[in-house]
Order: C-alpha cells, then sequence, then structure tokens
C-alpha cells in the first residue's frame, strides 16, 4: 500500500491528495464517501459469505478476484509491455499478496465470522503504522491494541484457533500489500501497477475458480452473490477512496478507515446474525479508539500530496 503511517491503507491505487486544503462541503462530501465505501466494502464480504456453503470461500474468492481484475484493467489500463523487470516483480509480488490475503479472510470468516476475521485482519496495517512511529502515545495505542487482541484471542469452548491463524495470516499479507503499494507506486506510473497486479491476481484464480466451480456446481444466487462481493467490495470501495482522498486530508482518512471493524461486525450481525458477546465488543472497540487515537494525535509529519493508497 504505501509509506507506513498511523492511518491503515488497503491499497492499490495511488491517490494524489490536493496540496490545497479542502473547503467543509468537499470534505464533507469526502467523509460520506469513505463511510458508503467502507459499508459496502463490508457488506459485499457479507453477501461473498452467503456463497460460502454452494462454492465455498475459494469460489466466492476466485470470482470476486475475476471482477477486481476486470474493472482495474480497463480503469488502469496497464501497458504491460512496457513494464521492466524492476517494475514486473513488485507487481508480481503484489498480485501473490493480494490473493492470499482476500483467501486467508474469507476462509477465516467462513470460521470465525465477519467481525472478529476483519478486525484481526486490520493489524495488520495497524501494526505497519505503529512501527513506523517513535511517539510515546503510539507505543500505548500498540499496548492497547494488544490487550485487545489477547481478549479476542482468549480460549473458550468455542474459539476457532484455525479461523484466526487464518485472519492473522490475512493481517501479516495486509501489511505486506503496504509495503509492495509503496514500492509500485514509485515504480509505476498511475494505477497502471495496482491495475496490472489485480489482473495477475485474477488470472492465478482462473484455474482455482474453475476447478471449485466444476466439482462444486454453483447456483446463479451463489454466482449473483460472489459477484456482488467484487463489485461491492472491490470496485466501489476502489473507486470511492480514489474520490474521497482528493477531498480529505489523509489523517481523517485513517480515522474512518479505522471503523471498518465496527462496520464488518454490525453487517456481520445483521445479514449474517453472527452476533459478539459484549467483551468482543468492547475489544473490537479498543482497537479501533487505538488507531484513532494515533491517526489524530499531534507531533506527527503530514504526508506528501500522493502518499495515500486504498485498497481493491
Amino acid at each position: 500500500m504505501d509509506t507506513p503511517t498511523n492511518t491503515p491503507q488497503t491499497g492499490t491505487a495511488a491517490t494524489p491528495l490536493s496540496s490545497d486544503a479542502p473547503d467543509t462541503r468537499s470534505r464533507l462530501t469526502g467523509m460520506a464517501v469513505m463511510l458508503g465505501s467502507g459499508m459496502s466494502n463490508q457488506f459485499g464480504a457479507s453477501l461473498g459469505a452467503l456463497a460460502f456453503p454452494v462454492i465455498g470461500p475459494a469460489g466466492v474468492v476466485a470470482v470476486r478476484q475475476w471482477v477486481a481484475g476486470l474493472v482495474l484493467m480497463s480503469v488502469g489500463r496497464p501497458r504491460l509491455r512496457a513494464f521492466t523487470w524492476s517494475q514486473w516483480w513488485p507487481v508480481l509480488s503484489m498480485a501473490l499478496v493480494f490473493g492470499t490475503m482476500n483467501l486467508t479472510l474469507y476462509s477465516a470468516i467462513d470460521r470465525i465470522g465477519l467481525g472478529l476475521a476483519v478486525t484481526l485482519e486490520f493489524l495488520g496495517p495497524l501494526a505497519v503504522a505503529l512501527a513506523a512511529s517513535r511517539r510515546w502515545m503510539d507505543l500505548v495505542c500498540a499496548l492497547v491494541a494488544g490487550g485487545a487482541v489477547a481478549v479476542l484471542m482468549r480460549p473458550q469452548a468455542s474459539t476457532d484457533h484455525g479461523g484466526m491463524a487464518l485472519a492473522l495470516m490475512a493481517a501479516a499479507c495486509w501489511a505486506s500489500y503496504i509495503l509492495l503499494n509503496r514500492t509500485v507506486g514509485r515504480r509505476v506510473p498511475g494505477i497502471e501497477g495496482s491495475a496490472a497486479a489485480a489482473g495477475v491476481s485474477a488470472l492465478v484464480f482462473a484455474p482455482i475458480g474453475v476447478l471449485v466451480l466444476v466439482a462444486h456446481p454453483p447456483t446463479p444466487v451463489a454466482l449473483a452473490c460472489a459477484a456482488a462481493a467484487g463489485v461491492l467490495s472491490s470496485t466501489v470501495p476502489f473507486l470511492g477512496d480514489l474520490f474521497a482522498l482528493r477531498r480529505v486530508p489523509a489523517r481523517y482518512f485513517g480515522l474512518f478507515m479505522s471503523v471498518h471493524p465496527v462496520m464488518a461486525a454490525l453487517v456481520g450481525l445483521v445479514v449474517l446474525g453472527q452476533a459478539l458477546e459484549w467483551v468482543d465488543w468492547a475489544a473490537v472497540a479498543a482497537i479501533v479508539a487505538a488507531n484513532a487515537t494515533s491517526a489524530l494525535a499531534p507531533g506527527r509529519a503530514q504526508r506528501r500530496p500522493g502518499a495515500a493508497r486504498v485498497r481493491a
């Protein structure tokens, strides 16, 4: 994604920030778009989960990668023949990480629920951001987040440690994605690198998806849910964040990104009937508060325009 900061990013697109402070109306519009984008992301994931009983997480992820690849290749129009090896290797690495991240996340959602899986995945960008800081406040935030994770992973009769491990793998992939996006953003112009990575990931998942769909014939509803996950969790957030990052300061983008675990828990409850215990809600809130505090605390230099990225 991008340079480590205290604002979690989810990125594939280099997005130039305006050098002038946005006016109030523009900023409010950007914030509204970010909220809608975040809700779309989690609602799309919940729709994908509805298709798990028919085609499984791998089938849903394959369809999602196909949709994301088609959309981003169409929008980014990467000049693949002009890429050099120094451009190709981070693009290929990002494609591998992108696919692994979504596969492990969706597999975790299938086992431990949307809210808990997204909360644990969120630790990836939060860890990258806090690791780059030298402020005592960020150390406190890291300790709070670590304590919250310990609460979420506490031993219980129904604890699925395998699902939690998958979510933490997704978190590690997200962190790697941030760092790889930094390299891709420096070496490939515009969003060509992001588009190429999405296209490669779609190709990698082509045989996987075909095998899964042949072994588990999909229903029209399952295919529709998987395709909706690709649109709502990839296309809409991608375009929405491109729009918002031109109107909202980077620190506020990070603040709004931090509410994704809460959105995921709410959507999981409403759409999938996945309820969390009150202590789990408290842990989710603690992780969100840790990131929000780190994002808004004074003392960190502002990023230059063009530093932000969003995840597709």
